[in-house]
């Protein structure tokens, strides 16, 4: 089963510290906080005080009952972060064993850049059929969350 990448960037008009901070720190259910399509919400997050140091683990709840760990792998302020999530329970189990994410934030003439990419690894050559489609219904789903950010960034 080969994996299935994906990714979507967005330029925005503040100095790459804002940028990191908003695509790191703002909460997911703030960004992530209506369906596209079939990706649902996420409602909630459930994470310990070590968020933010490789190696830490959060619980990811969306609003179909489905779960997914993450666990971050690298943080490198203010340049990118890289995490791992496993469908523990929900819809996309059958079909996702595990989703390798990386946010990239890089200086463009007087704002930054914003890269989140995603990298599906289907839980069987069966599962990647119907796992085709999704990279098109990705992207729109991350274009509307780096919108978000955006909106989130100006307003703070």
């Amino acid at each position: 089963m080969a994996p299935i990448s994906m990714s979507c960037s967005r330029t925005y008009p503040v100095p790459l510290e804002d940028a990191f901070r908003g695509g790191f720190t703002t909460p997911l259910t703030e960004v992530f906080d209506r369906r596209y399509g079939p990706i649902p919400p996420i409602v909630e997050v459930d994470q310990g005080d070590d968020w933010g140091t490789p190696g830490a683990t959060r619980t990811i709840t969306t609003s179909d009952g489905g779960t997914m760990e993450e666990r971050l792998l690298t943080v490198d302020a203010p340049h990118s972060f890289s995490y791992e999530l496993t469908v523990a329970g929900g819809p996309l189990k059958p079909l996702i064993a595990r989703i390798e994410g990386t946010w990239r934030f890089e200086t463009v003439g007087t704002g930054s850049r914003i890269t989140w990419a995603w990298v599906l690894h289907p839980t069987s050559g069966a599962a990647a059929v119907p796992l085709r489609a999704f990279p098109r219904i990705w992207r729109g789903y991350a274009r509307r969350a780096l919108d978000r950010i955006e909106e989130l960034i100006l307003a703070s």
